[in-house]
């Protein structure tokens, strides 16, 4: 087996759209320099986060306006340089707006094809392997983000009402890169718990907050499964701040997944991919400052 040295961090995505007939048509590239097809994808910047990478990829390489859905499998592989590896993070990502893009050294041709037809083009057996996971998944038709509030100081040394504790300066910096990542998401509603540091969270987005009572910590998690599930099927974005006594017994009311370890750390969350009432894909939500 050749020895790996170098991992080179990559991200990209299967990016998804109806055809006027109904048809999920998904978009692949051909670049000149390999003379190959393959899905779009490309190396994180230095500090960058996957997740930004590949929305930043996706539309470097399509001219494709992308917005992440469900985590899809991540693949690694040996490159054509001796010890090094590159290992690749996928998401479905929906399509939002796209256009025509003209021909460079990088990329030739970006074309939309049938997405149970993308076999018959791809080049590599790993992008094969990505596409079969992405038409294992349930067509999503809503997602919600929800995530536990930043850091709001100790409560032993808050003197006012709890509801009333503010997030401290570094949990307004983990509030900003939170937004950073929730708004690739392209949020439609925003919706918090009572206090104040809940709402203070998700108040980078600069979208209008409905506070709900459902998601305090004082909540019962059946009730409050209920109620994001019924979000969900609003379709759209939704992205949800709720307090971290709550959110894993939520989770796992609403995954039915007992099994899976569902604390999350101030400042960061889950995104939830629903097919109808049922969760279809989860995937961990965190900036990178919170790793």
């Amino acid at each position: 087996m050749a020895e790996v040295n170098s991992v080179v961090r990559a991200a990209g995505g299967v990016v998804w759209r109806r055809s006027a007939d109904g048809v999920a048509e998904i978009v692949l590239v051909h670049r000149p320099r390999y003379n190959d097809w393959s899905l779009p994808k490309g190396k994180l910047d230095p500090g960058e986060h996957e997740l930004t990478a590949a929305v930043r990829e996706v539309f470097e390489e399509t001219s494709v306006e992308a917005v992440p859905q469900v985590r899809l499998p991540s693949v690694r592989y040996l490159t054509g340089e001796p010890g090094v590896e590159k290992s690749v993070d996928f998401w479905s990502m929906r399509a939002a707006a796209w256009a025509p893009r003209a021909a460079d050294h990088e990329i030739e041709e970006a074309r939309w094809v049938p997405a149970t037809d993308a076999h018959t083009l791809l080049s590599y057996a790993h992008d094969r392997g990505v596409v079969r996971a992405f038409l294992d998944v349930p067509p999503v038709t809503g997602v919600v983000a929800l995530v536990r509030h930043a850091k709001a100081g100790k409560r032993r040394e808050w003197h006012g009402p709890d509801a009333e504790r503010p997030l401290e300066p570094s949990g307004e910096r983990d509030a900003r890169a939170l937004s950073g990542l929730l708004t690739l998401l392209r949020p439609d509603r925003v919706v918090s718990a009572t206090p104040l540091r809940c709402r203070q969270t998700v108040a980078p987005l600069g979208l209008p907050v409905t506070v709900d009572p459902a998601f305090d910590e004082q909540a019962e998690a059946g009730p409050a499964a209920e109620a994001l599930a019924a979000l969900a099927l609003r379709g759209g974005t939704t992205v949800v701040c709720s307090q971290g006594k709550l959110m894993p017994a939520l989770l796992t009311a609403l995954t039915n997944r007992a099994d899976v370890d569902f604390h999350t750390r101030k400042g960061a969350g889950w995104v939830l991919c629903f097919a109808g009432a049922r969760v279809a894909g989860r995937d961990r939500l965190a900036p990178l400052s919170l790793r």
